[in-house]
């Protein structure tokens, strides 16, 4: 179904269906994943913490800057999301010795494991895509990337 279908709607121009386009299937993306992080309790930006954590353990603890330089929504209050998690004893946290306003946090076996019973999220994200072929992908991922270029 095109996005004019989809929606109803007509646009101004090819640019502005484009944006639209991106706009309405990366919200349609994180709802169909968020519904499969639901069924863990866990919120998307929880989740990416989780991971950054478990993908950076051997560069562990890592302060809530490190975390949040990785975060997929930059404007996450990562401090915040740290202290949700911390009460679900999915991770760690310390004052830093030298800078008492610095948390550093590292992730715990409950967290790990956490993620490990979440593996069928992951494959679902890779579901999100499945009707684009690996040559079609990389394509995507190149404009992605040339679109980030030239808006920062």
């Amino acid at each position: 179904m095109t996005i004019e279908e989809e929606l109803k709607g007509r646009f101004r121009n090819e640019y502005h269906k484009g944006l639209i386009n991106l706009t309405f299937t990366t919200k349609q993306l994180s709802y169909a994943f968020y519904q499969s992080l639901k069924r863990h309790g866990i919120a998307e930006q929880q989740y990416n913490v989780l991971r950054i954590l478990r993908g950076f353990r051997s560069e562990a603890p890592l302060t809530i800057g490190f975390i949040k330089e990785r975060m997929l929504d930059r404007d996450s209050d990562v401090s915040r999301i740290v202290d949700r998690l911390f009460e679900k004893g999915l991770l760690a946290r310390k004052e830093n010795s030298d800078d008492r306003r610095q948390k550093s946090v590292t992730i715990t076996d409950k967290g790990l494991s956490l993620l490990d019973s979440m593996f069928e999220c992951e494959k679902t994200a890779d579901t999100l895509l499945k009707n684009l072929s690996e040559v079609e992908i990389r394509e995507l991922n190149r404009m992605l990337d040339k679109i980030r270029k030239n808006n920062k």
